[in-house]
């Protein structure tokens, strides 16, 4: 597979591998079901969903598990994140960078949560393309949220981690409309996530 950026052979590599061994756990499956069955209630009519960036699968096993009859895709650029992705038998998986067009049946939810956060920035347009392009009704990101862009340092990488409004570009740049938003805080009691902010839009 050939790469556009650094950031795309990075989490192809190595370093990806760690990534899907850090998150292999049922504590944090417990936590996306928790996670998803609050971004979606506001949601009507979503019978099939595409996540760009799945890495083991477990936003789809969750997605599964609180509705069955869910259709599931997902494309993930590290390889062996994929192989275990498939290996749950929820979702048609594809090993592919989400930089690359996609061009598939659209979908009545596209997401991503933790993946646009590692995106080059000069290279944002083509996965909110992806999003927008291959959705018929709603584009979900759950992402690190900061009012302008800024480059944070994650775990020792430079170049690695950005944080911005997300959102905020789909609904200038797109026409996107805001339909739900929330915060996903560490401390919580019961499902902590990592600091998510979440929004929810529709076209």
């Amino acid at each position: 597979m050939t790469y556009k950026t650094e950031q795309e052979q990075f989490w192809a590599g190595e370093f990806g591998d760690s990534y899907r061994d850090r998150n292999d756990s049922e504590s944090l499956l417990y936590t996306k079901v928790a996670m998803w069955s609050k971004m979606l209630r506001s949601a009507n009519n979503v019978t099939s969903a595409l996540e760009l960036g799945c890495n083991i699968g477990l936003n789809l096993v969750a997605l599964k598990k609180l509705q069955p009859s869910l259709s599931l895709t997902g494309y993930e650029i590290n390889k062996k994140a994929a192989e275990q992705a498939e290996k749950e038998h929820v979702a048609d998986i594809f090993t592919a960078s989400i930089l690359e067009k996609i061009r598939s049946n659209k979908f009545d939810l596209t997401f991503t949560a933790g993946v646009l956060i590692h995106i080059n920035p000069e290279f944002l347009n083509n996965v909110y393309s992806n999003l927008v392009e291959n959705s018929r009704r709603y584009v979900l990101v759950a992402e690190y949220y900061n009012p302008f862009p800024t480059v944070i340092t994650y775990r020792g990488e430079r170049e690695k981690l950005f944080k911005r409004d997300f959102a905020g570009d789909l609904i200038d740049h797109y026409g996107m409309k805001l339909v739900d938003y929330g915060f996903l805080y560490k401390r919580d009691n019961w499902a902590p996530k990592d600091d998510i902010t979440w929004f929810l839009l529709e076209k």
